[in-house]
């Protein structure tokens, strides 16, 4: 059965179909996991007063008070996004009065009464902005490495997964890191596109083209090994899944619960490569809003957070990156998946048409 089953639904279907799938997965997974976050950092803007009192607090948190001009790190599951207020400007949709919430619950109805439902989905836009173009990177380079190693490594098929999820995910960082690193000068110092490409100009020119990629290494740090053990892991529940139901390939909801499986493995695996990356992002964006500070090396952060908290404190916030990331996992393979049978179909259609 195993060897019947296909590693994918994505044979015979374009790079630009596998594009459209993936956009389209990455849009949905936004719409839905948007309004935890939205909840999420309004739970945590009430809590100011005790986020002050300690440093791994605030790497938690991931709320670095806007209105005092620093900056917060907005996630979607998906991609981290760091959103940088100079003196809250531009941060009114975002980071709102507290208000008195007992609860994530209770958050939800009282901003749904008192705001309206849109205001769950208030950070959307940047969210889009940066996860459409990286999520379709990203899932288009691993299904054509796939493709591609499988008619290469022969016996070494089972760790295709491991391999390719590694290098699309490697690509996909790399690719938009500067793209992050420019999207956040512009925030933090509200610059037009001129200045921007004078900033630019003059910073490559002081330190060379590798500045535009500055917080790459922690951010490969987590995203490689989480894209590796995701991937390994979903190509191998996927098939055991269609297996034990006597599927010759991957339903929805067989997809679904794969990639809620192999999201929630990699998520715990990697938790304390996310703990760091996260300080990382934020001392890199409080380094834009305020140029003296330097930010630290990923070494010397591990060092920090165990010797404050020890080494659980590289395992916080367990929970929360369980939650956001399992579902959104697996709404983004299954609506993927689903898209790639979509256009497998009618590519098929049409070729038998021109019969």
């Amino acid at each position: 059965m195993a060897e019947k089953l296909p590693p994918s639904p994505g044979g015979g279907i374009t790079p630009l179909q596998q594009m459209l799938a993936s956009g389209t997965g990455a849009i949905l997974t936004s719409l839905f996991v948007t309004p935890l976050d939205v909840v999420k950092i309004r739970l945590q803007a009430q809590r100011n007063s005790l986020l002050q009192r300690g440093r791994l607090s605030r790497v938690m948190a991931v709320l670095l008070f806007p209105a005092s001009g620093k900056c917060f790190l907005y996630c979607n599951g998906l991609m981290d996004h760091l959103y940088v207020c100079q003196n809250g400007n531009g941060c009114t949709a975002w980071y709102k009065a507290p208000g008195r919430f007992t609860g994530t619950l209770d958050a939800f109805v009282k901003i749904t009464r008192n705001e309206g439902i849109r205001s769950l989905w208030s950070g959307l836009p940047p969210t889009l902005v940066m996860a459409v173009p990286a999520t379709v990177i990203y899932f288009t380079t691993y299904d054509q490495l796939r493709d591609y190693l499988h008619t290469r490594m022969g016996s070494w098929n089972h760790y295709i997964p491991l391999l390719a999820g590694a290098l699309a995910r490697l690509g996909a960082v790399t690719v938009i890191s500067p793209l992050e690193l420019i999207r956040t000068k512009m925030q933090s110092q509200q610059l037009s596109y001129r200045e921007l490409r004078v900033c630019i100009q003059s910073a490559v020119a002081q330190d060379g083209w590798l500045s535009l990629w500055r917080g790459w290494g922690p951010t490969v740090l987590r995203d490689v090994p989480f894209s590796a053990l995701y991937w390994f892991n979903y190509e191998l529940v996927r098939t055991w899944l269609c297996r034990q139901a006597w599927l010759d390939g991957a339903t929805f909801m067989v997809s679904f619960a794969s990639g809620a499986i192999s999201g929630t493995v990699a998520a715990v695996l990697t938790l304390p490569f996310d703990v760091v990356k996260t300080q990382r992002q934020i001392e890199l964006g409080d380094s834009e809003v305020h140029p003296a500070s330097k930010p630290s090396s990923t070494w010397l952060l591990m060092q920090r957070i165990r010797a404050e908290s020890g080494t659980r404190g590289l395992f916080a916030g367990f929970l929360p990156r369980v939650i956001k990331v399992a579902p959104a996992c697996a709404i983004m393979i299954s609506t993927y998946e689903f898209g790639k049978s979509f256009f497998q179909k009618l590519n098929q259609e049409q070729q038998l048409r021109g019969l």
